[in-house]
């Protein structure tokens, strides 16, 4: 490979000013030959390692203040835009508005301050097309601590997050049509065969009243009991006070039922003005249902803490314990946390999980109150 080749190598900044320095140190005879043999060799691993990279991915290098230097085919190639149109212009040409503010505020903050960041960028081609990217972004630091340069190594995700959004799509559905038949089955169970055994329930009293064989009293006793358990299932199933009248007393008279079972008391605070639409407080009471479930079978506490309100525009749910914890990012997590995830996501919505061994459990679920009516 000549000196030529590796100049002609379209690295910017301070990479191919160092390649620079490193020619016209070889061209001025510094060093001896063994020197230049292994300074030539290092050369050659580095233009090596380019095209291995440029053949890989997608790069791009940019200046202290985010202007564009450099990009390889594979960039102009996904984006649409010829070098012409990308060197000098910041990031903002391949902008789809997709990310909040918040979102680069973060990734600024974390590359000036040295650090490498690394997520997920939706970015739009000049044609229109929309296109995810795997991304890692590497500051170069001079010598008083700053970055002089961003390398940034992409690869696209689109078609994966496409198939991630058509499965949470269908969870959503399947969701949705398994809360529609809960609702069906508690109903048909309530006013059905509830209605029924309560029928029965006053037969039997007339009976034993007009003096019926004294043995139809342990008849009636089983009739109440298998009435409290239809009620029991039916509730389980979904309760129609959360249908009827809202989330905020589905969850006291949940609370109420919880405390009785597992003997831990719930403190429940709440400052909504208004009811949210119905697949909110939907997510709002399966995540809460769920959460107390896993904290009175795992966190060994005799107390917790359960609050919903409205702040900032959004819709947040806490549940919290100072209970045993757990660790959240180990690999086989529960199903129970997994279906908390899937609801937030279906109601359009987050939910954050903040825990650790002996240091109790934070649930919080965040939906935006534009939802609430």
């Amino acid at each position: 490979m000549s000196e030529q080749d590796v100049r002609n190598n379209p690295l910017s900044g301070g990479l191919g000013a160092n390649v620079e320095l490193l020619l016209d140190g070889i061209e001025q005879g510094i060093g001896d030959p063994q020197f230049k043999e292994q300074l030539r060799r290092s050369l050659k691993q580095l233009a090596d390692v380019k095209f291995a990279l440029d053949e890989a991915s997608i790069v791009a290098i940019t200046d202290a203040a985010g202007r564009i230097q450099y990009v390889n085919d594979k960039f102009c190639e996904i984006s649409g835009y010829n070098r012409e149109e990308l060197i000098g212009r910041t990031h903002r040409i391949v902008k789809s508005g997709h990310h909040r503010p918040e979102f680069f505020e973060e990734l600024w903050g974390t590359i000036t301050s040295g650090k490498v960041w690394k997520g997920e960028v939706r970015n739009r081609a000049k044609n229109g097309r929309l296109y995810w990217m795997n991304t890692t972004i590497v500051p170069f630091m001079n010598d008083s601590g700053k970055p002089y340069q961003y390398l940034a190594i992409r690869h696209e995700v689109t078609e994966l997050k496409e198939t991630q959004e058509q499965l949470q799509q269908a969870m959503s559905g399947m969701m949705q049509i398994q809360e529609e038949e809960r609702r069906r089955f508690s109903r048909e169970l309530h006013d059905g065969i509830g209605q029924s055994l309560f029928s029965f329930k006053i037969s039997l009293d007339r009976m034993l009243s007009d003096g019926a064989d004294s043995r139809l009293e342990g008849l009636l006793g089983e009739v109440s009991q298998l009435m409290e358990e239809v009620r029991s299932m039916a509730w389980e199933l979904r309760p129609s006070v959360l249908d009827d009248l809202g989330i905020v007393p589905a969850l006291r008279t949940y609370i109420q039922n919880y405390e009785r079972h597992y003997g831990i008391r719930v403190r429940f605070s709440c400052s909504l003005s208004r009811r949210p639409e119905l697949s909110a407080e939907t997510a709002l009471y399966r995540v809460v249902q769920e959460a107390l479930t896993n904290l009175g079978k795992y966190a060994g506490v005799s107390e917790a803490a359960v609050s919903l309100e409205e702040r900032d525009g959004v819709l947040e749910a806490v549940i919290r314990d100072s209970g045993a914890g757990f660790e959240p990012k180990q690999p086989q997590r529960g199903v129970g946390l997994f279906s908390m995830e899937e609801r937030a996501r279906a109601a359009g919505g987050t939910l954050e999980v903040r825990s650790a061994p002996g240091e109790g459990t934070v649930v919080r679920l965040m939906l935006p109150a534009t939802r609430m009516f």
